[in-house]
């Protein structure tokens, strides 16, 4: 289990994003050293966790629960075969491209230690926006990739540090209760009767899914 490359955004124009000026950050492309990855802050304050890295919606990106962005290169490989067309690493918006990780089916609270460096947790699947959509150019993406259900995760900074191509992932953690970034991501998308079970894996949960969970049990109990 490896990170192929490590990626980063710079704000560019687009006519596909409701970002007030115009601007997205999601055509990330892979770094040539070392990067810096800290906890950014709470979100709608927050960006990336990763130095040099632009995220320029912050109503809905960035923020400490969504500080680094992973994909498997698996998944990756999956959707070029569907699409017919290449796909770099980087241009799905992932801040690490991985290779040997089954990132969706990770576990939320899994904590990853990247070569020497940081200590990484898994909050939430990736649910995807119009920017999404508009960036890969695929009519109907948003559906299609809910319908897929390859999420990647989303994670916090547990212990800051630097990392780079090549470095390994280590699992330092594997929380007991089966919830991973997949079921989390179709408890909060299509599958909402799933939101009590994902309960189980408390405050490690992206702190928007712990407190729609919370809110969904108490109406229906």
């Amino acid at each position: 289990m490896r990170v192929l490359t490590v990626n980063l955004g710079r704000p560019q124009p687009v006519p596909y994003t409701d970002q007030p000026e115009g601007v997205t950050g999601i055509d990330k492309k892979p770094a040539d050293g070392p990067v810096r990855v800290t906890a950014p802050g709470p979100k709608g304050v927050g960006g990336s966790g990763l130095a040099g890295d632009a995220v320029c919606e912050l109503r809905h990106h960035g923020g400490d629960d969504q500080a680094v962005y992973a994909y498997a290169r698996e998944d990756l490989d999956g959707w070029e075969r569907e699409l017919g067309r290449p796909l770099a690493n980087g241009c799905f918006g992932e801040n690490l491209t991985t290779d040997g990780l089954d990132v969706s089916g990770a576990l939320i609270g899994e904590r990853w230690r990247i070569g020497g460096g940081p200590v990484l947790e898994v909050t939430s699947g990736r649910i995807p926006c119009r920017t999404f959509q508009g960036h890969l150019g695929e009519r109907g993406w948003v559906k299609r990739f809910t319908q897929k259900g390859a999420t990647g995760a989303y994670l916090r900074v547990i212990e800051p540090g630097e990392i780079r191509a090549g470095d390994p992932v280590e699992i330092v953690h594997l929380p007991d209760h089966g919830v991973t970034a997949a079921m989390q991501f179709r408890a909060v998308t299509t599958e909402r009767h799933l939101l009590p079970r994902v309960l189980a894996a408390g405050d490690a949960l992206h702190a928007e899914t712990l407190a729609a969970a919370r809110k969904y049990v108490a109406l229906q109990g």
